[in-house]
């Protein structure tokens, strides 16, 4: 990833080869990241991933 990145918390409602479908709230404002552009860690918090994705990603997504 080159620029500006963020580190968000997210649930992980659905993963494909190519994408993961993340939410911050309820699993209808979910949205698809391309697993090309993001990267995924388990929290520590049962549920909860940390993704970590450019920050104009994010933006785009409205996770910030």
């Amino acid at each position: 990833m080159s620029g500006p990145v963020t580190d968000i918390d997210v649930q992980l409602l659905h993963e494909t080869d190519r994408a993961v479908l993340v939410t911050l709230d309820v699993p209808e404002n979910g949205v698809w990241l391309p697993k090309s552009q993001v990267e995924i860690e388990e929290s520590g918090i049962e549920g909860i991933m940390t993704v970590t994705l450019p920050e104009w990603l994010a933006l785009d997504k409205g996770l910030i």
